[in-house]
Order: structure tokens, then C-alpha cells, then sequence
């Protein structure tokens, strides 16, 4: 859970905090604790995986089969969704989820800071990979791209309104995809805050409190997961929109 005083409420945690003051030509760009905690991130999965395939060897220690088992994961996962043709992306969507666990995951330890509880943070990785995937799709197809607004073999009176739909739908995906994580990572950590206090307060008789915070970190621990899993398998959706913008719509 995140930083904070004992004696704050449940909110103080997503607070953030000025460590370096940076201001360049009246631009704020300090350095604050939710990046250096992108920093702990990125680092953290960086030697992770350069120390687990730094000896490969046939017979996988620990380290590598965590590796080979989360490269395999993101690969099947890509299949599954994008085809074989979305392989080709396989760096970008095994960073997205790389980066999110992690995230997630140290927002778990005591005292850190879970930046994913930020909207600021996961409305920017959406409109990143929103932006950077519809380039894709242009690039890839020229207008044949705006195929993915309009199914095919729709008679022509409907197609106003279907299009209409689809634009709405596809210019909504960031707001999905960000708000998603960023509500699930924050109610999560508010509850458990919420409940430590109650163990605290009630001191003899906080037991059942304290067994529930025991079950609920646990629980968060998976959720930590499944926000991670349901950000990249929905990054996979719509690079397959990109990749096949008439298939998707029979």
C-alpha cells in the first residue's frame, strides 16, 4: 500500500509528493514519488529478467521458468487474440504487461506507492496505446482501416447509425481501458486502509478485522493480476482491430 502516515485517512496514500523540484521555461516536471516508483518498476523488471536469462540453460532454474512461462503467456495470449501476424508486437504488449504487474504488484508492499491507482497514469498509457494502435491500423490499411466502424454487408439506411456507434465505442476505449484499472487498484487499496484501521482502533478486539485484511491482501494480490491481464488482453483486442479491421466484423 501506498506511503503515509498511520494517523492519515484511507486517501492520503495516493498522495503525491514532491522529491525533486524541476521547473523548466514554467513547466512543472518534478520528480515526484509516483515516479520513482516508475522508476523501482522499470528497473526492477529490467534485472528480473536480465539476471533470469543471463545463464540460460536447457534445464530451466527458477528464475528462467518464470521467464519462458510469462513469455509464453504473453505470446499465447497474443495468438489467441491478434493471430500470428500480432507476434510482431510481442515486445510492446510484453512490456505493457511487465510494467502493470509490477506496478501493481509494489503497490502491494507497505509504505510504496501504487501509481496505477492514478488516473493521470493509466489515462495516459490508454491514450498511448489508443493513439499508437489506430496509427498502426492507418498505416497498415490506409482508410480501409475505417472498415472497423462499419461491418460489412450492413444495408445502407443503417449505416449511419452503426457508424455512429462505432465511433462512439472506439473513442471510448481509452476511457474503458484506463478507468478499469485505475478504480480497481484504488478501491482495493482504500478498503484494505480502511479495514488496517479498524485493527488498529480496536486493538484486542480487532481479530476479525485483521483476518479480514489478511483474506482481502490476498485477494488484492490476484486482482493485482487480473487488472494487469485484463489491460493487456484488451491491448491485444485492438491490435487485432489494427491488424484485421474486416474480420472482426462479419
Amino acid at each position: 500500500m501506498a506511503a503515509g502516515g498511520e494517523a492519515h485517512g484511507p486517501l492520503h496514500q495516493f498522495e503525491i509528493v514532491r522529491l525533486v523540484d524541476l521547473n523548466i521555461g514554467g513547466v512543472d516536471i518534478s520528480f515526484t514519488n509516483s515516479a520513482m516508483w516508475m522508476v523501482i518498476a522499470v528497473v526492477l523488471v529490467t534485472g528480473f529478467m536480465m539476471l533470469a536469462t543471463s545463464r540460460a540453460a536447457i534445464v530451466p532454474g527458477r528464475l528462467q521458468s518464470v521467464a519462458e512461462l510469462s513469455y509464453e503467456f504473453i505470446a499465447n495470449l497474443i495468438k489467441d487474440t491478434a493471430g500470428t501476424q500480432g507476434l510482431k508486437y510481442f515486445p510492446f504488449i510484453f512490456t505493457i504487461f511487465v510494467f502493470v504487474l509490477a506496478a501493481n504488484m509494489l503497490g502491494m508492499v507497505p509504505y510504496s506507492f501504487t501509481f496505477t491507482s492514478h488516473l493521470a497514469v493509466t489515462a495516459t498509457m490508454a491514450l498511448v496505446i489508443i493513439i499508437a494502435i489506430t496509427v498502426l491500423g492507418f498505416v497498415k490499411h490506409g482508410f480501409g482501416f475505417l472498415h472497423v466502424f462499419l461491418p460489412s454487408g450492413v444495408p445502407m439506411w443503417l449505416a449511419p447509425l452503426l457508424i455512429f456507434i462505432e465511433v462512439l465505442s472506439y473513442l471510448t476505449r481509452p476511457v474503458s481501458l484506463s478507468v478499469r484499472l485505475f478504480a480497481n487498484m484504488m478501491a482495493g487499496h482504500t478498503t484494505l486502509k480502511v479495514f488496517a484501521g479498524f485493527v488498529v482502533a480496536l486493538g484486542l478486539f480487532g481479530v476479525a478485522p485483521l483476518v479480514f485484511v489478511v483474506a482481502l491482501t490476498a485477494l488484492e494480490v490476484l486482482i493485482a493480476f487480473l487488472q494487469a491481464y485484463i489491460f493487456t488482453i484488451l491491448t491485444c483486442i485492438y491490435l487485432n482491430d489494427a491488424l484485421h479491421p474486416t474480420t472482426n466484423h462479419p
